[in-house]
């Protein structure tokens, strides 16, 4: 029998690979999305479940900001459900799926394509369901993947929905963009050979019962996979908040006896991590950051533009969910009552 969380190292270990060989075709890939692409565009939409829906959200925030054209997230039970018929002229859908497999999201492409639409599925496997329905299948190339949480297939679908965005428009990396995707594996490594700080961490909130993840823009798609990931692998009840929402009515349930991480990645909402702090402080707790400073709890390597900083900023939260199940005395590649793939419909 395998060690509790040994299949889940295994595979957060294989993501430097992962994502050098998508950055190695990323401009292929961009260039696919771009040949069936609305002319003009109308907007974009993502469509996804689980882990995959918050690959959407970063997707949803890059789209938005290189087409200058509206992006959203779709709600599946309108088409599977309500039997929505909308006329979907001049957009592209952007379906994702690990599997390819989840019913809904398969149905869903079927649908919009029906209704106009084009149809990119970003997929582990493009001979699946989801990658056959769509006009263009993007494969991750991550392989096979067998802990229940999901670790190298994220990041691979957070550097596949950048290639969309970079389809749609110049993405927000300044100068160097080669250079910022040629530098995203070996700062992921840098991470992944780190993992003292995430243990740290872990240590200090074994015992945390409530948790709040927080981030705002191009960080937000993070602080929702991080919690998600902290609630299957540990039990504890995580909450993903935009730092603006949390500041609002949330802030009330934060005290003392909650922990509270927030992603920075140095970008334009930063300032709103650092008046969060001073919130959270006067509530009684403290904020620990994942940051790309000596000073945070959980530093972040690598000189990146803040799109792919995100990425090496998931695998900070892949490792602290992970170190927080061992502490608790649990098996991260196995939580109770999960499986690796959820069917709805």
């Amino acid at each position: 029998m395998s060690a509790a969380g040994s299949i889940m190292a295994a595979e957060m270990a294989e993501q430097p690979d992962v994502l050098a060989r998508f950055s190695a075709r990323f401009s292929a890939e961009a260039a696919r999305v771009a040949a069936v692409v609305p002319r003009p565009l109308a907007g974009v939409v993502f469509a996804a479940r689980g882990s995959s829906d918050h690959a959407a959200v970063h997707g949803r925030y890059l789209a938005q900001l290189t087409s200058g054209r509206p992006a959203g997230l779709a709600a599946p039970s309108l088409h599977t459900r309500y039997d929505a018929r909308t006329d979907y002229s001049g957009h592209l859908v952007v379906a994702l799926s690990q599997s390819g497999a989840t019913p809904e999201i398969v149905t869903l492409c079927e649908r919009v394509r029906a209704g106009g639409a084009r149809c990119v599925a970003i997929v582990n496997d493009v001979a699946s369901p989801l990658g056959t329905a769509a006009d263009v299948a993007i494969g991750l190339g991550a392989g096979p993947e067998l802990a229940v949480p999901a670790t190298k297939t994220v990041t691979a679908q957070l550097l596949a929905v950048t290639a969309v965005a970079a389809a749609l428009g110049p993405l927000p990396f300044g100068a160097g963009a080669d250079q910022a995707l040629a530098a995203l594996p070996a700062a992921v490594a840098a991470a992944l050979a780190d993992p003292a700080p995430a243990e740290l961490l872990a240590a200090r909130w074994r015992d945390a019962e409530r948790m709040v993840v927080t981030a705002r823009g191009l960080l937000q798609a993070v602080a929702l996979e991080t919690a998600l990931k902290v609630k299957e692998t540990t039990g504890i009840l995580a909450e993903g908040l935009s730092a603006a929402d949390l500041r609002h009515g949330p802030i009330a349930a934060v005290g003392p006896a909650v922990a509270v991480l927030g992603f920075d990645a140095g970008g334009p909402a930063s300032g709103d991590l650092e008046e969060l702090a001073d919130v959270v402080a006067a509530r009684g707790a403290a904020l620990a950051r994942c940051a790309p400073d000596a000073g945070a709890e959980l530093p972040l390597p690598g000189a990146l533009p803040e799109p792919l900083a995100a990425i090496v900023a998931t695998v900070r939260g892949q490792q602290l969910a992970r170190s927080l199940a061992l502490a608790r005395g649990l098996d991260p590649d196995a939580p109770p009552s999960l499986s690796k793939v959820t069917a709805t419909y």
